[in-house]
């Protein structure tokens, strides 16, 4: 049967699902091999090559804090061949800190589902700073001024924005020491040349276990088991510190919404899969697979939320 075009998938809705998708199904990742959408593309694409019928590859495309995958794929063809599958970071702080922002993630994007999501925890070296818990580190933290320095992946960073959340409700301080990704900036904490950090949960775990980091608190609604010694944001009166870096899946702006809906269906099914959702866990995330109207829902939310924190923290993109 021959691929049918997108206005014969709008009025042909059961045969175009049917018979979508005409050819390979890409996912692009707007980061490097090994990160967060990378392992989620992996994890999920072997049970959605079952399901469509077709291969389904993963496409590796850093650059530009995620600029250039995201664009890529808001450029595409609107077949529902190709899926981006990105983080808090391309979906929503790019889009209000960065005015020039090639391509723009509402009008662009139609989403599919909100995949999952991880808290920050925040995080000490614990030869620099005496701390053990959040009022001591408050008392050490004025006590010292601008002398206390934090650690994140780069400006208007989920981390960043963590930390200026912090300061603005605590009213601290502490130098920004951007880093050009994680890996370094955790580095550079546990060698003591920063005091402190947000990171996401699957990153410091080990760490805290360790000993090499000492946990503070954690922005998610509850405990985690990864770390069910360590408190919430919210059992500690800080009622609004409640975060979570995110990812989640859409397609190009225009994909006929049967095709959406195929694509909601199984990417959903192996999201759900016990080994995924396993997997997940072990990196600190939740799966949630959400509706596309919830996640738009969500999306707008968080555009809102992080414009109101950068535009009060003057945080400007580099």
């Amino acid at each position: 049967m021959p691929a049918l075009a997108g206005g014969a998938l709008l009025a042909r809705g059961a045969t175009a699902q049917e018979a979508w998708p005409p050819t390979t199904v890409t996912f692009v990742v707007p980061g490097p091999a090994g990160g967060t959408g990378d392992v989620i593309s992996r994890a999920i694409s072997p049970m959605l090559q079952q399901s469509f019928g077709r291969p389904v590859v993963v496409d590796n495309r850093p650059g530009a804090n995620g600029e250039v995958g995201t664009r890529f794929v808001a450029r595409s063809k609107s077949d529902g061949c190709t899926v981006l599958i990105g983080s808090i970071g391309h979906f929503a702080i790019n889009f209000v800190l960065r005015p020039n922002l090639s391509y723009d993630p509402v009008r662009e994007l139609a989403p599919v589902t909100l995949v999952a999501t991880t808290p920050n925890v925040l995080v000490v070296n614990p030869q620099n700073v005496p701390a053990t818990d959040l009022p001591s580190l408050l008392t050490w933290m004025r006590s010292r001024g601008d002398r206390v320095s934090y650690a994140t992946s780069g400006i208007g960073s989920s981390d960043q924005l963590t930390m200026e959340l912090f300061k603005q409700i605590t009213g601290t301080r502490a130098v920004h020491v951007p880093y050009p990704g994680g890996p370094p900036a955790l580095t550079d904490l546990m060698g003591g040349s920063v005091d402190m950090a947000f990171f996401n949960l699957g990153n410091v775990t080990n760490h805290v276990r360790e000993g090499r980091l000492r946990a503070v608190l954690i922005t998610s609604a509850e405990r985690s088991p990864l770390l069910p010694e360590v408190p919430t944001g919210k059992e500690l009166g800080l009622t609004d510190l409640v975060v979570t870096s995110w990812q989640g899946i859409a397609v190009p702006t225009g994909v006929p919404a049967p095709v959406i809906a195929r694509l909601h269906k199984d990417i959903v099914a192996a999201l759900q899969d016990r080994t995924v959702v396993q997997r997940l866990a072990d990196l600190g995330f939740t799966v949630v697979a959400s509706g596309p109207d919830e996640f738009r829902s969500f999306q707008m939310a968080e555009i809102g939320r992080w414009r109101t924190l950068i535009e009060r923290q003057g945080i400007r993109p580099e």
